[in-house]
């Protein structure tokens, strides 16, 4: 359904699944068991997987805080693409990284959920994506000390507005790991 010409393929993004950024975060092994299970079958199915990771001035390029979780194993094939702002899309390559593949449909997986997650997702939708959340392989910190829900809420939340989503032409959704769907006769 997207509203990009002739894009017909899918990719999955692995959205700032850093040391410093999940650490300590709600459901932090599932998650990223899933997002492996989810590169699995990426990889198997020759889906395009782009990694995106962020830097600012609390989360320094090149620190060990920066870095992938060493449970989560980019090839060299899979373009990475840094970013310094939520929407993954913001000043980067990631959309001509896309173009150059065919993609007119993400899958998103990833951290903050209440951050980057959501910003991209709707980064994504507005530039003319179809754009499914996995909605067990994303995650996000405590910050119930700053007023917001706990994790568990802004989770089961964005899993909920966004399996709703539309606009002309693009379609938003969530699904659980098991579910998701690369090919574009798989999709609903």
């Amino acid at each position: 359904m997207t509203t990009l010409p002739d894009r017909p393929n899918s990719a999955l993004l692995v959205i700032d699944v850093q040391n410093g950024v999940v650490d300590g975060s709600y459901r932090r092994d599932e998650v990223i068991a899933n997002i492996n299970a989810l590169l699995g079958r990426a990889r198997s199915q020759d889906v395009p997987v782009i990694w995106v990771q962020h830097s600012d001035d609390g989360l320094k390029r090149d620190s060990e805080a920066w870095q992938y979780v060493p449970e989560l194993v980019r090839t060299d094939a899979e373009p990475l693409v840094h970013k310094r702002y939520g929407d993954s899309f913001e000043e980067t390559e990631l959309e001509s990284l896309l173009a150059e593949r065919g993609v007119g449909r993400l899958v998103v997986t990833g951290a903050q959920t209440d951050a980057c997650i959501r910003s991209t997702l709707h980064g994504g939708l507005v530039r003319g994506y179809d754009v499914t959340l996995v909605g067990d392989a994303h995650t996000t910190e405590d910050l119930t000390a700053y007023g917001a829900p706990t994790p568990e809420q802004v989770v089961a939340h964005t899993n909920l507005y966004w399996k709703w989503q539309s606009a002309p032409g693009r379609q938003g959704g969530t699904v659980d790991t098991a579910d998701v769907a690369f090919a574009a006769a798989d999709q609903d």
